[in-house]
C-alpha cells in the first residue's frame, strides 16, 4: 500500500515537472492546466491551514510539490498568483516551529525563487526572514535563513550599492541590538554585519555603529562579538580580498584548442562563453579604481565616548561579568582607540598598577596594552610611576632573563611613544643591562639605548651617546622634543624636485649663453608654458612601467678612510655651476662653528606653497625619490638610516597593534621550539617517505641525481683508487722550495686568466 502511494506521488511529481516545462515555453496554451493545478494548491492550503500538525505524509508531499510548481511558473501568470507570495509568508511566519522540515525548506526556497523572479522585493523577503531567524529554535532553519539573507544582500548589491535596502536592513539590525541589551538575539545582527563588512558590501559608518552598540551591550557574547570585530574585522577583509585576487586564471587558449580538437557540443561552447565572461569581468575589475577601505576604528563617530564607556562599563565596574580573557580583549580595544585617536583617559593608566607584576597571568598582554595606549599627548607624570613600577617589578639582577627582557621591552615600547616618561637616573640604570649575559636582556637594553640616542641623547652619559648623537647635540640639530610638540608635515623629497628645477633652469640659461644666476621675463614665460604643457602628461609615461633608474656608478662612490679626500665624479659640470658650487662650499665653511661642527640647519623647501605641482612634476618627484633611496642604500649613508629610524619611532604601531609576543622578545621564539618528543614524532611521520638504512649523504646524492646535477671534483677525487694517487702524493713531499714557488706562481697566473680554459688576450 505504501509503495503504491509513493509510486503515485512520483508519477504526479513527474507530471508537474513536465507541465512546468511546457508552461515556460507557451504559457497561453496551458493556462487551463495551470488553473486546474492552482485550484488543487488552494484546496491543499486550506486543508493544511485548518490543521498544520495533523497533516498526513502524502498530503504534505503533494502540498510541497504544488508549492514548488506554482513558484516556478508564477512569473508566467502574475495576476492569478498575486496572492501566492503573501500566503507563503503567512504559513512560514505563523507555523515555522511546527512545519515539517522539508516543507519548511521548500517554502523558504520558493520565496527566494520569487525574489529572483522579481515578484517580491528584497525588503519583503528580509522582513519575513529576520523575525524567524531570531526566534526559531531550529538550528538548521537558522543556518538556512542566515545563508539566504547574506546571499540576497550580496545579490542586491552586486551591480551597484542598494542604499535604500542597506539603510533599512542596518536600521533593523541597530534596533535589534539596542532594544534589549541583555538578550543574545543581537548575535545575529553581529554575524550579519561582520559578514557584510568582510565582503566589502557594507563599508560605511552605520555598520560600525551597529558593532559599537554591540560592544557596549550587557550580554557577554554580544560584547565579545563586537570587540572582536574591531580587533580583527579589517584583517579578515584583507585576507578575503587576497584570496579572491589569487584565483587561477582561465586558460582561454586551452579551451579553444579543446573545442577545436574534441567533438563540438553546446556544453563546450557554454564553457567557453562562461570562461570568456569571467576573463572580461576580471579585466574590467582590474581597470576599476581600488576602493578606499577605511578601518572600522577610523569610522567611529565618537571614539572618546566609546573608549570611556567601554572602560567604565566592562573594566572599572565591579559588577562586570566578563572573565579575564574577555577583559583582555576589551583592554586591547580601549588601548587601540586611545593610541590611534590620541585620546585622553587618565584613569585608564592607573588601572594597570595592580596588574603590573610578573605573577599576574597574561602579564605581557597587559604590558602590550599599556604601551599601545601611550602617545605623545599623555602627560609624562601619569606614565612615570608605571615605568618605575615595571622597572622595580621586572628588571632586576634577581629576576629571570625572560622577565627582565619583557620589562625592558615594555619600557622601550612606552618610551617610543612618549620619551618624556623616562628620567635620567632610571635610564642610566636600565642601560647598564646591555652587558648582561642573557641575550634577550642584552638586546632589550641595547634597544632602549639606541632609542634614546635618537630622541633624548642628553639624558645619557657621554660615553653612551655614540658619535652621531654627540655631533647632533654639539651642532644643535638633535633636540629633545617637548611635551605636545608635533612635527611639521611636508612632502617627502620636495627639496630634490626644487634642486632639479634649479639645475634645469641654470642649464637652459647656459645653453643660451646667459649667466646661470640671472633671471628675466623670458624665463618666467618659459616656465608658464612648461607648466601648461605639463598638465597633458599621460599616465603611461610614469616610471611604474619598468624603466632604468639613474644611479651613480661605482666610480662615483668613494670608499676611503681619509676625511680629506673628496669623491671624484665623472659628471660634466659647466664652469658657472662649478663656480657657484665653490661659492656655496666657501659660504658653508664660513658658517662652521668654532668646535668644528656645521651650524646652519637644512632649510625646508617652499615649492609646494609657491606653485601648483603638475602631473609631470609629480612623476619627476617619484623618479627622484627612487633614485635618491637607491643611491643612499648603495652608499650606506648614516643620515639616511637616522631619518628612517626617527620616522619609524614617530609612526610605529599607529595602524598595527602591538602583540604580547613583541613584548616577550626572544622568549616567545624559544618557546616555539619543538621538544624532543615532537621531533621524534616528526621523524616517525616522515619515516615512510625515505628508504631504510640510508644516510643523509646518500639521500642528498639521490636528490642531486634526480635534479640532473653532477658531482664536484672533490667528490670525484675521494672515489679515485689509492694506488693512482700514491705517486702524486710522494712527489709532493719531494718538491724543493724552487719547484713549490714555481707551481704557486703558475696557479696564480692561471687564476688571473680564468683557469686552464680562460680567455687569452
Amino acid at each position: 500500500m505504501v509503495k503504491r502511494k509513493l509510486g503515485a506521488l512520483e508519477k504526479v511529481d513527474a507530471d508537474l515537472a513536465n507541465l512546468q516545462n511546457k508552461i515556460k515555453r507557451d504559457p497561453r496554451s496551458y493556462h487551463t492546466d495551470f488553473s486546474h493545478q492552482y485550484i488543487q494548491y488552494e484546496n491543499q492550503r486550506q486543508i493544511f491551514m485548518q490543521a498544520p500538525t495533523a497533516a498526513s505524509d502524502t498530503g504534505v508531499i503533494s502540498f510541497r510539490d504544488l508549492i514548488e510548481f506554482v513558484a516556478h511558473v508564477s512569473d508566467c501568470y502574475k495576476n492569478e498568483t498575486k496572492e501566492f507570495p503573501g500566503q507563503l509568508i503567512e504559513i512560514l511566519s505563523t507555523h515555522h516551529a511546527s512545519l515539517e522540515p522539508e516543507l519548511r525548506e521548500k517554502i523558504v526556497g520558493s520565496l527566494v525563487l520569487l525574489r529572483k523572479k522579481e515578484i517580491i522585493d528584497s525588503l519583503t523577503l528580509l522582513q519575513c526572514f529576520f523575525p524567524i531567524l531570531i526566534s526559531t529554535p531550529s538550528k538548521s532553519l537558522r543556518a538556512l535563513l542566515f545563508q539566504k539573507i547574506i546571499s540576497d544582500l550580496r545579490g542586491a548589491n552586486a551591480k551597484s550599492a542598494n542604499h535604500k535596502l542597506n539603510k533599512s536592513v542596518q536600521t533593523t539590525l541597530h534596533n535589534l541590538v539596542t532594544e534589549d541589551r541583555t538578550s543574545s538575539r543581537a548575535l545575529w545582527a553581529i554575524k550579519i554585519t561582520r559578514e557584510m563588512w568582510k565582503r566589502q558590501i557594507w563599508t560605511d559608518a552605520k555598520a560600525v555603529e551597529i558593532m559599537k552598540e554591540a560592544a557596549v551591550s550587557d550580554n557577554e557574547k554580544c560584547v565579545v562579538g563586537g570587540v572582536r570585530f574591531f580587533l580583527g574585522g579589517d584583517k579578515e577583509r584583507e585576507e578575503l580580498e587576497d584570496e579572491s585576487s589569487d584565483e587561477e586564471a582561465v586558460d582561454m587558449g586551452r579551451l579553444r584548442h579543446q573545442i577545436g580538437v574534441n567533438k563540438k557540443s553546446k556544453k563546450a561552447e557554454r564553457r567557453l562563453e562562461k570562461a570568456a565572461a569571467t576573463v572580461r569581468k576580471r579585466e574590467k575589475k582590474k581597470g576599476q579604481p581600488h576602493p578606499l577601505n577605511f578601518s572600522a576604528l577610523h569610522l567611529l563617530h565618537d571614539p572618546q565616548g566609546f573608549a570611556e564607556t567601554l572602560f567604565t562599563k566592562h573594566l572599572q565596574a565591579a559588577k562586570s561579568r566578563l572573565n579575564l580573557e574577555q577583559k583582555l580583549l576589551v583592554l586591547q580595544l580601549v588601548s587601540r582607540l586611545i593610541g590611534l585617536h590620541k585620546l585622553t583617559v587618565l584613569s585608564f593608566y592607573s588601572y594597570f598598577l595592580k596588574y603590573l607584576t610578573p605573577r599576574q597571568p597574561s602579564v605581557t598582554s597587559f604590558l602590550a596594552s599599556l604601551a599601545q595606549a601611550t602617545h605623545n599627548l599623555v602627560p609624562p607624570d601619569v606614565l612615570e610611576p608605571l615605568v618605575q613600577k615595571i622597572a622595580n617589578e621586572f628588571v632586576s639582577e634577581a629576576a629571570a632573563g625572560e622577565v627582565a627582557a619583557a620589562g625592558l621591552n615594555a619600557i622601550r615600547e612606552i618610551c617610543v611613544r612618549q620619551p618624556l616618561a623616562m628620567n635620567d637616573t632610571l635610564l642610566q640604570d636600565l642601560v647598564m643591562y646591555r652587558k648582561s649575559k642573557d641575550k634577550g636582556v642584552m638586546m632589550a637594553a641595547k634597544g632602549l639605548l639606541g632609542l634614546y640616542r635618537q630622541v633624548g641623547a642628553e639624558m645619557l652619559k657621554k660615553r653612551d651617546r655614540g658619535k652621531d648623537a654627540s655631533l647632533g647635540l654639539r651642532s644643535g640639530d638633535q633636540k629633545q622634543q617637548r611635551f605636545g610638540e608635533e612635527t611639521v608635515g611636508e612632502i617627502e623629497g620636495l627639496e630634490l624636485l626644487e634642486r632639479w628645477k634649479e639645475e634645469e633652469k641654470q642649464r637652459k640659461r647656459l645653453e643660451k649663453g646667459l649667466p646661470a644666476d640671472g633671471e628675466d621675463d623670458e624665463d618666467e614665460e618659459d616656465e608658464d608654458e612648461e607648466d601648461w604643457n605639463a598638465w597633458d602628461v599621460q599616465e603611461d609615461d610614469s616610471d611604474d612601467s619598468g624603466g632604468w633608474i639613474n644611479v651613480e656608478s661605482d666610480d662615483e662612490i668613494n670608499i676611503s678612510d681619509s676625511e680629506d679626500e673628496k669623491p671624484s665624479t665623472k659628471k660634466v659640470r659647466f664652469d658657472a655651476e662649478a663656480s657657484t658650487s665653490d661659492d656655496k662650499e666657501n659660504e658653508a665653511t664660513d658658517e662652521v662653528k668654532e668646535d668644528g661642527v656645521e651650524g646652519p640647519e637644512k632649510t625646508k623647501s617652499n615649492l609646494a606653497t609657491t606653485r601648483i605641482l603638475t602631473p609631470a612634476d609629480l612623476a619627476k618627484l617619484q623618479e627622484l625619490r627612487t633614485t635618491s633611496s637607491v643611491s643612499s642604500l648603495m652608499k650606506n649613508h648614516k643620515s639616511h638610516h637616522t631619518s628612517r629610524a626617527e620616522q619609524t619611532n614617530a609612526q610605529r604601531h599607529i595602524d598595527d597593534p602591538l602583540t604580547a609576543a613583541e613584548i616577550e622578545g626572544l622568549a616567545s621564539l624559544s618557546r616555539g621550539k619543538a621538544t624532543r618528543a615532537q621531533k621524534l614524532a616528526l621523524l616517525e611521520e616522515h619515516k615512510a617517505d625515505r628508504e631504510d638504512h640510508k644516510s643523509k649523504a646518500a639521500r642528498k646524492k639521490e636528490r642531486k641525481e634526480s635534479e640532473g646535477k653532477s658531482t664536484t671534483n672533490k667528490e670525484k677525487a675521494r672515489k679515485k683508487n689509492f694506488l693512482m694517487t700514491l705517486g702524486k702524493a710522494k712527489s709532493k713531499g719531494k718538491r724543493s722550495l724552487v719547484e713549490h714557488r714555481k707551481i704557486l706562481k703558475a696557479h696564480v697566473a692561471r687564476q688571473k686568466k680564468g683557469g686552464k680554459r680562460g680567455n687569452r688576450e
